[in-house]
């Protein structure tokens, strides 16, 4: 595919990507680098506001007609905030593309952040947050960031009932002025559209200013915890550690080492603590590797009595994994990594967002490497991570029921 990918950055600093596919579909995503860690810790979770807020109407469309327009062309639509980053994106065919373009430039560039619809909306994410606190996998996820950081990257990407309170719509016009510039803007297309005719739509519908926002410093921790709650039938914990960063090609074997301990149903820990010991219904793990922060985590469920048992069973694995991985199960590991990379590219929109989010981390054209990343890692690599972890270097939470 990178054959057929191009990336262009105009004179007004905003960055237009494309990879060509032949199929008459399109992904499409105006992104903003503009994410929960660039915010202040009086107003986490504004960046996730002003993406609801751009779905409530422009100078030249209500909120219902944003959702018609591309809808009733054929489209799915839908948005997204991180730390480092805020995506509006829409899928249409292709023959449709000018559409999606229109819509989604006419959002970011003449929102009106209704007063009315900016307070509607306020209700709405008090909904959501209170919706991420009663569903225990994804509160425990959201938690163990306060276990790993301090300052603002302790806060969840949504905010709190706070922050949320205290955001009113001067500030989100301030912070949006100040971040959704020409120069930290991204269009990335995935399907079938002519770069040159992407590059003309960027200069002509979108002029030339600068960026006045930066990403706070991270600060790092480590940090057990425990929290107790009435109504629940089950235990769910996140064990959670520090890794190599976005561009530090050691996070190659953080990706291999965090694969074969919760990766599917053959990794060590799915083997171990369900089919083995019958402990759990779901383990699985995952890598956040970012520009400033990155880290590992394993998520299990289990009954409150193997809370402690679980844990110590995957500080056992890693300190296996430090003495005895074998070249034979490394090898298999990057295979199995390569094959899912290779599925991974098949969704436009999947590909849409990766290709988004190794430009944010520095380089869109790195993606295409990745077979050769984890080709290039070494065993000791994947060993000397491991040996980190089991030597204490780890962050817990649990969720319990409460007797």
């Amino acid at each position: 595919m990178k054959e057929n990918f191009k990336k262009k950055i105009l004179k007004n600093g905003m960055t237009v990507m494309l990879e060509k596919r032949d199929l008459p579909i399109v992904s499409v995503i105006l992104a903003a680098k503009m994410g929960s860690n660039y915010e202040e810790m009086s107003h986490k979770g504004i960046s996730h506001f002003i993406e609801h807020m751009l779905y409530k109407g422009t100078s030249k469309r209500t909120a219902k007609d944003i959702a018609k327009d591309l809808e009733k062309n054929g489209g799915e639509v839908n948005g997204f905030t991180n730390e480092e980053m805020t995506g509006y994106w829409c899928k249409m065919p292709s023959s449709k593309l000018n559409i999606a373009l229109d819509v989604l430039s006419d959002m970011v560039k003449n929102s009106l952040f209704d007063e009315k619809e900016l307070e509607k909306e306020r209700k709405v994410i008090f909904e959501e947050i209170k919706m991420r606190r009663d569903t225990p996998r994804i509160h425990v996820l959201d938690e163990i960031q306060k276990n790993l950081f301090s300052g603002v990257m302790a806060i969840d990407t949504i905010g709190t009932q706070e922050t949320m309170n205290f955001i009113d719509r001067n500030e989100i016009i301030k912070v949006f002025g100040n971040s959704y510039t020409s120069d930290n803007l991204i269009l990335c297309v995935v399907g079938d559209a002519n770069f040159k005719d992407l590059v003309k739509f960027a200069e002509e519908n979108f002029g030339e200013d600068k960026k006045n926002v930066s990403e706070k410093e991270v600060e790092l921790k480590n940090e057990i915890r425990f929290e107790k709650r009435k109504g629940l039938d089950q235990a769910n914990l996140v064990f959670a550690y520090h890794s190599p960063l976005a561009n530090d090609d050691m996070k190659y074997a953080a990706n291999i080492l965090i694969t074969l301990m919760a990766g599917g149903l053959s990794s060590r820990l799915f083997s171990e603590i369900r089919e083995k010991r019958n402990l759990v219904y779901s383990i699985l793990g995952g890598l956040e590797a970012n520009k400033n922060y990155s880290y590992s985590y394993i998520y299990a469920g289990t009954m409150k009595e193997n809370v402690e048992e679980v844990k110590r069973l995957i500080l056992e694995e890693y300190e296996k994994v430090s003495k005895e991985l074998t070249e034979e199960e490394f090898s298999a590991i990057k295979d199995q990594l390569i094959g899912q990379y290779s599925i991974s590219m098949e969704e436009s929109q999947i590909q849409m967002v990766n290709l988004l989010a190794r430009e944010v981390h520095g380089n869109a054209e790195d993606f295409y490497n990745y077979p050769e990343k984890i080709k290039a890692v070494r065993l000791e690599d994947v060993k000397k991570l491991a040996s980190k972890v089991k030597e204490g270097n780890y962050s817990f939470f649990a969720l319990v029921p409460e007797d």
